[in-house]
């Protein structure tokens, strides 16, 4: 048997984003169906791998088996917070001390975003116009004896270029028993400070409304803006908000997108399934 054919051949059947390399043709080409790369994964930005998330990503740079020469260029020129690659190691120094992933960091931008710095919710004016689409998301967190009432604990707005334009903490108006930390990455100390709900409720219910009563929004020719979101009903039951379900565009009851005419699918599987 020629070795050496067959070597050659196992090359040639190699992801182009993971790497990983398969006996057979048909093999990488179903693994190319199913695995759904994206270049929105983490990459590493010194062989280009794909990988699945960041603790993949830091374990292929800086883990215990890590790729040598990765791990060599890695430990000159990358950041130990956020993984990026500079160009030389004054930038990497430069640049560690403003990452915002840096534990020297992390309080300040609690604090920040526990002020709203991310504040740019406004109504338009005659000379100026907003955003007419806008997604937002919400972070809940436990209340009550058992932890399982779900309390708005976190809010973010985007518009559809995915800049932010409202984000921040949020203060629940009961006791939280449960921050959930392992999925919400929320910790006591962010929400001391935090803006209080009738707040955040009241700057998201003007920006929404855009300027017009609620009674005077219809589909179309107003001013209010187009709300976008998963499982929204939820989210805006626990911000205390009313707004017109023909400005709301809801991924968990659009027919296109759910499972069976009463059953919607997850978010994770929408994003992996259309968004790679």
């Amino acid at each position: 048997m020629d070795y050496r054919s067959e070597s050659t051949e196992t090359l040639r059947n190699k992801c182009a984003a993971c790497f990983r390399q398969f006996n057979r043709k048909e093999h990488l080409v179903e693994h190319m169906k199913i695995s759904h790369h994206s270049r929105h994964e983490p990459m590493c930005g010194i062989c280009k791998k794909h990988c699945r998330s960041f603790e993949s990503l830091r374990e292929h740079l800086i883990g215990p088996l890590p790729k040598q020469e990765c791990k060599n260029i890695f430990s000159i020129l990358g950041c130990r917070f956020c993984l990026t690659i500079l160009d030389n190691s004054n930038s990497r120094r430069a640049h560690e001390g403003r990452c915002q992933f840096s534990g020297v960091n992390a309080g300040l931008l609690a604090r920040l975003a526990n002020l709203g710095i991310h504040d740019k919710l406004s109504i338009d004016t005659g000379r100026t116009r907003g955003p007419q689409v806008v997604a937002l998301a919400c972070k809940m967190v436990g209340g009550g004896s058992d932890g399982s009432l779900d309390l708005c604990a976190r809010v973010c707005i985007i518009d559809e270029y995915e800049n932010i334009i409202f984000h921040t903490y949020v203060k629940p108006t009961i006791p939280v028993t449960n921050y959930r930390y392992e999925t919400t990455g929320i910790r006591p100390e962010y929400l001391r400070e935090a803006m209080p709900l009738k707040q955040v409720q009241k700057r998201i219910q003007e920006f929404l409304c855009n300027g017009e009563p609620m009674w005077k929004i219809r589909p179309k020719g107003s001013r209010a803006r187009i709300l976008v979101g998963h499982g929204l009903d939820h989210d805006l039951d626990r911000l205390q908000l009313d707004y017109p379900a023909t400005m709301i565009r809801d991924t968990t009851q659009y027919p296109p997108l759910m499972k069976t005419s009463k059953l919607s699918n997850s978010l994770k599987y929408l994003t992996q399934a259309y968004l790679g």
